[in-house]
């Protein structure tokens, strides 16, 4: 499908321009107050849903690009709220959310909730992934009418946030960049603010703000393992869902600085003042030619810490329940989406990186499980770094929750797409967790119905309860129990039995975070 095509497609289901209603003639039953504004929403079936609600009190467009999010005022007024806003400027080669109109101006969620009566629902709230450099809400995959209406005694919000080099950008070691503290985690900034909004709000909606889950993938599942990290945000959500994602999806602040070099270079800029200049267009044009996959969160130590898997076995995020886990050939997805021969060229770009900088004995341990894996030539290199990116990271995150006194549930998702370089890829599983089997592209076929239930059940008990299932053992250093996701025998087992990841030959690239 051409991009005019989609973009179409997506107007349709969801385009348009929220207004304010000034003459009183809406549907009052549809209406809920906020802080912010009244806001109405449109009815489909028994789910009302409520699409582009600001949740900041100016949008980050003029001076305030890469200004840290503003505060909502007190707003009596009256507002549609029909439609999804604009994505934020993100990378289209990467997410269908980033293949609809974008703009700067795009700080809103959407809030989808049943007619089931109630003062105290659950909440669950959706951080979409696209690398933290491309995606958006309004991928059809993330629309929960189909999610809730199965599962009405819970709230699902979905929340926008900045991307890219409009999101996690180092400016503060410019010449006038001083007043830029924050803009290497404004995307993180911008999700606690959501967050915020959410406490602050959702109650009108039926929602309980003592009861919040947060909930992403890939990019959105490494800002749930982030955000417990940041000072002050945990009064917000009480518990996480991460599916393929952690907080080795990061860089330090010399990663930070070299990649803001390599920007202004492309852009033949000197200063943040140099910068503003430029337009989004082309900052994004540009970012995505020279830092593809590069433009991740900070560990600045200032809204991170600089040792994110070590805070975490401090016992920072020990009070926040987690379900976490991987799918089984997650950079197989990765193959498809680039073919082969651009998977050649990225695999070669990143070899260039830390890899190359190995000690000698870490590279023959490297080489050892390379040599090891069997399949197809690219096979051993996108096994590596799934390894590297996924797979131990995820186990590692859980073991330093363990060791922190926190508590972990972790999974392995196994079923296999028909496609033999997909596999059991990265991110196939959200057909089955968003309920839209029609969804399917990347599976190559449908999933047996009885285990997307099942799926979808766990994340919701797990949002209710703490407690994803009562079979689901925590993850424990002693035990390293997880639940194999397998689509005809969902069960328990050792990590041991399942080789989730190899501990001799790839556990110690995570102090290396993403390769």
């Amino acid at each position: 499908m051409e991009l005019q095509e989609i973009r179409a497609l997506l107007k349709e289901m969801y385009g348009g321009e929220n207004k304010p209603i000034t003459d009183g003639n809406y549907d009052k039953p549809l209406a809920v107050k906020c802080i912010n504004g009244t806001f109405v929403g449109r009815k489909k079936e028994n789910i009302t849903v409520f699409r582009g609600i600001p949740y900041v009190g100016q949008q980050p467009v003029g001076d305030l690009r890469w200004k840290a999010p503003v505060d909502i005022v007190p707003d009596n007024g009256v507002y549609e709220a029909y439609y999804n806003a604009r994505s934020a400027y993100g990378n289209g080669q990467l997410e269908t959310g980033s293949l609809y109109y974008m703009d700067e101006d795009c700080l809103y969620l959407n809030v989808f909730t049943s007619d089931e009566p109630s003062t105290k629902k659950p909440v669950m709230v959706w951080i979409h992934g696209g690398g933290f450099e491309a995606g958006g809400t309004i991928d059809p995959v993330f629309d929960c009418v189909n999610f809730v209406k199965e599962n009405p005694e819970v709230i699902v919000v979905t929340i926008a946030y900045r991307l890219g080099v409009f999101g996690f950008l180092h400016l503060s070691h410019l010449p006038d960049g001083k007043d830029y503290p924050d803009a290497q985690n404004l995307g993180l900034l911008d999700q606690v603010k959501a967050l915020k909004w959410v406490h602050e709000n959702i109650a009108a909606f039926g929602g309980d703000p003592e009861n919040v889950t947060i909930w992403g993938e890939s990019a959105g599942a490494g800002s749930c393992t982030l955000l417990p990290l940041i000072p002050g945000s945990q009064k917000y959500f009480h518990r996480l869902i991460a599916e393929s994602g952690s907080v080795n999806l990061t860089r330090s602040s010399d990663e930070a600085i070299a990649c803001t070099e390599k920007l202004m270079e492309a852009l033949g800029c000197k200063t943040v003042a140099d910068l503003l200049k430029v337009d989004a267009e082309r900052l994004l044009e540009t970012a995505t030619a020279v830092l593809f996959l590069h433009q991740f969160p900070e560990r600045d130590g200032i809204h991170l810490p600089t040792d994110t898997f070590a805070a975490y076995a401090g016992g920072a995020a020990k009070d926040i329940g987690m379900l976490v886990g991987c799918n089984k050939d997650e950079m197989n997805f990765f193959v498809s989406s680039f073919g082969l021969e651009g998977w050649g060229v990225w695999v070669e770009e990143r070899k260039k990186g830390k890899l190359a900088h190995l000690p000698a004995e870490e590279k023959a341990l490297v080489d050892s499980f390379r040599k090891d894996v069997e399949g197809d030539l690219f096979q051993p290199d996108a096994s590596l770094f799934s390894q590297a990116w996924f797979n131990a990271p995820i186990i590692k995150l859980s073991e330093c929750q363990a060791m922190g006194g926190g508590k972990s549930y972790t999974y392995y998702f196994t079923p296999e797409s028909p496609d033999p370089i997909m596999k059991c890829g990265h991110a196939i599983e959200l057909s089955i967790v968003f309920n839209h089997s029609e969804a399917t592209s990347d599976m190559g076929r449908s999933f047996d119905e009885t285990f997307c239930r099942a799926m979808r059940r766990m994340w919701v008990q797990f949002a209710k309860t703490g407690i994803p299932s009562d079979n689901w053992p925590l993850y424990t250093l002693e035990n390293k129990e997880v639940m194999v996701l397998d689509e005809f025998d969902i069960h328990p087992a050792k990590e041991s039995e399942v080789k989730i990841v190899d501990w001799d030959r790839t556990y110690f690239l995570t102090k290396y975070y993403a390769l």
